[in-house]
This record gives structure tokens, sequence and C-alpha cells, in this order.
């Protein structure tokens, strides 16, 4: 059994997508799809799998000692697989589908989930023929692999920018849906551009329509101001921290957004483009601490490749500081939504403050930094999103609650594992009222 898993283990790798129909996990409501219309761009036929409706079949399948989001993924796959079976009868050829499954290295739990997958697939004797591809942390999410040499960099730049088109449309949601004229309004608008930009990027994707996509985003922008009611007061805001399966992935976190909403908030969540811009710059720390080395070891030929690989992430990290601020620039001059962190930024607040090191990794980095960047923003309150046990938000939960309870900040952890916790309406609502307190505090001053 163990070489056979072992067996299988070596097939989780990136794979030929051409001809294939890749199954793409909805770790994000806007993320997906857009994710999905940037691989059609490039001939590879993305579909999004519905999500959560699969759950009893995760947690069939795994022990409950697994991250959360482990379950969701794999009861998602499995109940897509289940349907295609039933829907297609003799004509269901496993072979034909690759399921998608990201991975990141470090002691986080998700760098083992698409192993775990692959021996539950193998597990089920119809199942064992779908494929698994990845991308990975270790190399930056390089896409030479999974597309053909010439189209790996041109997907890639594509795949980002529309990851902050995903994180605006969820930062004009935020900024509006909490001060409409008229309830629905602005989730109406971004199903209708959603709609738009998945047509654009599925039919023009390979050009790079930057251009076209930042006037559908400022028209977009325009349009949702119009949207808000001026009488109605600005509500106290709310910073959400976490692991970025959990906080991106409503059905997961039990809505907790429009929860928040619904007594009395305003809400910034964590983006996505955040997460891709840390890859970048740890690889560039990672490469740095290499030419260190060799440059000690005299090691001069590999001293030279690792200064070629680092200019190349630092010209890739600087491309996507040019696009993430043309991505937010293109909303930010009609709508005042909030401006995502810079990663640098991020890292010299927990240096300065000795509160914690990059060098640790993991999003905890990201977590308190962001908290911390929160407050100084005068946010009023920090909410912790994540999977029941998971490592980096509960150290993120240990150093973040002594710091914010010293300084009279309200602060919640959220973890979530599938079940309704009965306290959690009533934490929130508690939660809420010591943030409406600190917001009175605050606007006296």
């Amino acid at each position: 059994m163990y070489k056979e898993h072992l067996s299988s283990l070596e097939q989780v790798k990136k794979i030929n997508l051409k001809d294939k129909k890749l199954l793409i996990p909805k770790m994000h409501p806007f993320g997906a799809p857009l994710l999905a219309a940037s691989f059609q761009a490039f001939g590879v036929d993305g579909i999004v799998m519905d999500t959560y409706k699969g759950l009893e079949l995760g947690k069939e399948y795994t022990s409950s000692k697994e991250c959360f989001p482990c379950q969701v993924t794999l009861g998602d796959v499995l109940l897509f697989l289940e349907k295609e079976k039933n829907r297609l009868g003799k004509n269901f050829n496993p072979s034909e589908y690759v399921y998608f499954m990201p991975e990141s290295d470090g002691p986080c739990r998700f760098g083992m989930y698409n192993k775990f997958h692959r021996i539950v697939l193998d597990s089920i004797p119809e199942y064992s023929d779908v494929q698994i591809s990845y991308l990975s942390t270790l190399d930056s999410y390089d896409t030479e692999g999974i597309l053909p040499k010439e189209d790996a960099s041109k997907f890639k730049r594509l795949a980002y920018v529309t990851t902050l088109v995903a994180d605006v449309f969820d930062r004009i949601l935020w900024r509006v849906r909490p001060y409409e004229r008229e309830k629905g309004s602005c989730e109406r608008l971004i199903k209708e551009y959603l709609w738009e930009f998945t047509r654009l990027i599925s039919q023009r994707g390979r050009e790079l329509p930057f251009s076209s996509m930042f006037k559908m985003l400022s028209q977009m922008a325009k349009k949702a101001k119009k949207l808000i009611d001026p009488n109605i007061p600005r509500r106290p805001q709310i910073g959400i921290v976490g692991e970025i399966y959990l906080r991106s992935h409503p059905e997961s976190n039990q809505d907790i957004i429009k929860k928040i909403e619904s007594l009395g908030g305003e809400v910034v969540n964590a983006s996505l483009g955040e997460w891709l811009n840390f890859v970048t710059f740890e690889a560039r720390r990672k490469l740095k601490r290499e030419m260190k080395k060799y440059l000690h070891q005299k090691r001069w030929r590999s001293l030279k490749n690792s200064f070629k690989a680092w200019l190349a992430k630092d010209i890739e990290a600087r491309y996507q500081k040019m696009r993430q601020g043309q991505v937010y620039s293109a909303v930010t001059k009609y709508l005042d939504i909030h401006v995502d962190h810079e990663i640098e930024e991020l890292e010299k607040k927990l240096e300065n403050k000795s509160i914690y090191s990059f060098e640790v990794g993991t999003e905890a980095c990201l977590s308190i930094a962001g908290a911390i960047t929160y407050i100084q923003e005068n946010f009023h309150g920090i909410v912790n999103v994540f999977p029941f046990t998971c490592m980096p938000s509960t150290i993120c939960s240990a150093i973040l609650k002594p710091i914010l309870r010293q300084r009279h900040i309200p602060y919640i952890d959220a973890p979530y594992d599938g079940t309704i916790q009965p306290n959690r309406e009533i934490a929130l609502r508690t939660f809420m009222y010591q943030v409406r307190l600190r917001q009175t505090q605050l606007s006296s001053i």
C-alpha cells in the first residue's frame, strides 16, 4: 500500500493542460472565475467547481485532523466527479480531467493537500485516472510545465492582474454595500462586471488587454459610487487577517463579512494579491541568502546563477508593484477603496517594533503586520479568521492578543471547522459593541 501511494504521489506534478478539463476549486467568488477565464484564453478548458456542497463527502474521506480547507476542496472535487460520472455514464473518462491544487512549502499543511487528495482519488477506482496538477511557492508559481514555454510568461502576467481585479471587486463591494441606497444594488453591479471581465479575458486574454481592463474598472467604480447614500454616516472599520482560504471563502467562514456588516461594521479583508507579492518577496529573500553564502564560500558560478535568478525576481516584483498601482488607481480616482499593503512596509513595521520576523515565514508574517497596519490606519477592530488548529494563525493570535489588549483595541479570533458554534453570534455582537465604543473614543479625540 505504501509503495502504491508513493507511486501515486509522484503523479502530483505539473501537467501539460492542453485538451484537458481543468477543475478549479472556488476559493474566492471572483478570483476563481477570473482564473478560469485566464486559462481559457490560452486554450485550457478551465472549469470552476461548485463549492461547499460536497462537504459531507470531504469529511467521509478525512479524519477531521486535516486542515478544514482540505476537507472542503476534497469534497468539491469528489462531488463534481460524481456528478460528471452520473451525467456522462459510459462516456465518463476520468483521464480527461485535471484537478488543480496549488501548494506551498514550509510547515503549513496546505503543502500536503494535493498529496492527500491524490491518495483519496487513487482509493476510488473510478477516479484513479484523474490527474492532479499544481503551482508551487517553491518556484514562485512558475507556470512553465502546465503551459507551453511561449505562453507561460504571458499567462502568469495575466493571472496576476486578474487576481488584483478580483481584489478590487471585493473592495468595491465592501466599501459600497454597507451604504447602499438600494439593498443588493452593488452585488448586482459586481455580478454584471464579473461577467464582462470573464468574457473579455477568455476571448482576448492572450493579448494582455490591460488598458481595456483598467477602463472597465474605472467605469465600475464610477457606477458604484453613485450607489452610495451620502446621508449614511461612516461605520467603524474592521480589518480581517488570517489564513488565505478561510478568509476568502464565504461559505467556509459562514459569511462573516456580511455578518459584521449586518452588525454595523465596514470590513476590509486581506487580499489575494498580498499573498502573491509575499511569495515573490520571499523568493528574493531566499536568493539573497544564497548569494551571501556563495560569496563567503567563493563559489563564483553559483553566485552568478543566484544573482541572475535574484535579478529576474526583482524585475517581477517591480512589475507586480507597477500593475498593482495601475489597478488600484483605476478605481481610487473615483471611489475611496482601501489600497493594498506593500510587503516591504509590512516587514519594516515588524522589524522596527521587534514583534516578529519575516525570517520565520508563513502567513503569520502578513497577519501580524497587517493587523498592526490596520490599527495605524485608525481601524477600530481586528478579526483573525482561520481553520481550527491552523498553526500560523494560532501564532498570530498568540502575538496579537496581548499587543492589542494593551492598546485597548477590540480583537476576536474566528476559527472554523464546518460546525455552527452557538456562541459565535454573541461573541461577534460583543466585539462590535466594543468596536463602536472605540469609534466614539477616536472621534472625540
